[in-house]
């Protein structure tokens, strides 16, 4: 008997059937610059009119073992977004507009109603950022992946006015930081925090004092996504916005100087620490140095202003729903030791 596809661990009817699922999601966030529908062997997207000398800005990013957490509480419907805003969160900080977005989903075995459920939070991040669902990838390995399990990828392109850029050019010694709240953990440190969860002992649906969900569904909040509040700022602030910086991988210690100019200080105070950042620390225990360059610790980004516009960005932000702060300043190192590291962040 001649062997089939599906004999080895492939099954195109599921593949096919998952396309079709996906086509209505990929048209909720069809934008006017999409040229074709999910389908075809490429994703097809005009450049938005009247823009004066374009650049496209690119990021690609995972989720990282947060999957892991899915995985083991079976929720689906939110690590999409999550994957949307690793790669999103990250362009805009140039000051791009995010334009589509594509991802790459790779399992042993495909269960449809899986990969639908990833898609959906997928397509629902694209509808949060404003870009489109452009097309993507999904592969089936058998023996790769552990039954039930997968792996995410994403990639999105966005385009900005070259001379409209932020960044560390534009800023200032003097400029102001000021910090948008974070929704958790977000989607970095989770090898971290499972090892932290497995040394005390907890359990995934633990209620712990503090939080407002039980302990997984509290680690599974979607990373939050800030396009729509980078559009309000830049309509509003326009060139006294200089940079900003997405609190990702590396906390603020790593994530920070990349928005710094040579010889630069960040001079940070540090916002309040929510519950689920102590629960780690305390549980642990994880030290605050380490705590600082793993975990995002509450600021999700962070805005570099110019020092007369902090009011003004207070008051956008709030306008736009997000929790805001001021954060620090930026300064020029005072000695030696200080502009042989510079730049770099201190707390105070």
């Amino acid at each position: 008997m001649a062997l089939t596809y599906e004999q080895a661990g492939v099954s195109i009817t599921e593949g096919n059937a998952l396309v079709e699922k996906i086509k209505p999601l990929a048209k909720s966030t069809r934008t006017q610059h999409v040229l074709d529908d999910v389908g075809g062997f490429a994703g097809l997207c005009a450049l938005p009119a009247g823009i004066e000398d374009p650049v496209l800005v690119s990021g690609t990013d995972g989720v990282g073992t947060k999957l892991e957490v899915a995985f083991k509480l079976g929720r689906h419907d939110t690590i999409g977004i999550d994957l949307v805003a690793m790669c999103v969160n990250d362009v805009i900080t140039t000051g791009a507009e995010p334009l589509f977005f594509l991802d790459y989903y790779v399992c042993g075995s495909l269960d449809t109603s899986v990969a639908a459920s990833v898609i959906a939070g997928i397509a629902e991040g694209c509808r949060m950022s404003g870009c489109a669902l452009l097309g993507g990838e999904t592969a089936e390995h058998p023996g790769k992946h552990p039954k039930g399990e997968y792996d995410l990828a994403g990639f999105v392109v966005g385009v900005a006015s070259k001379k409209a850029l932020l960044g560390p050019a534009r800023v200032e010694v003097g400029d102001a930081l000021v910090g948008i709240a974070s929704s958790g953990v977000h989607s970095n440190g989770f090898s971290l925090v499972r090892k932290v969860i497995e040394h005390a002992g907890l359990d995934y649906h633990d209620r712990i004092e503090g939080l407002d969900a039980a302990l997984g569904e509290a680690l599974l909040t979607p990373t939050r996504i800030y396009a729509a509040t980078m559009r309000a700022l830049k309509r509003e602030l326009g060139p006294e916005l200089h940079a900003a910086c997405h609190v990702t991988g590396g906390g603020i210690t790593e994530n920070l100087p990349r928005v710094l100019g040579e010889g630069m200080v960040a001079h940070v105070t540090r916002p309040p620490t929510p519950a689920i950042f102590r629960l780690i620390a305390e549980r642990g225990p994880v030290a605050q140095s380490e705590m600082d360059r793993t975990f995002n610790m509450g600021v999700g980004m962070i805005l570099v202003v110019a020092g007369s516009a902090v009011k003004k960005t207070l008051e956008c932000l709030r306008a736009a729903g997000e929790s805001c702060f001021e954060l620090g300043t930026i300064g020029a190192g005072h000695d030696a030791s200080d502009v042989a590291r510079a730049p770099y962040v201190k707390f105070t």
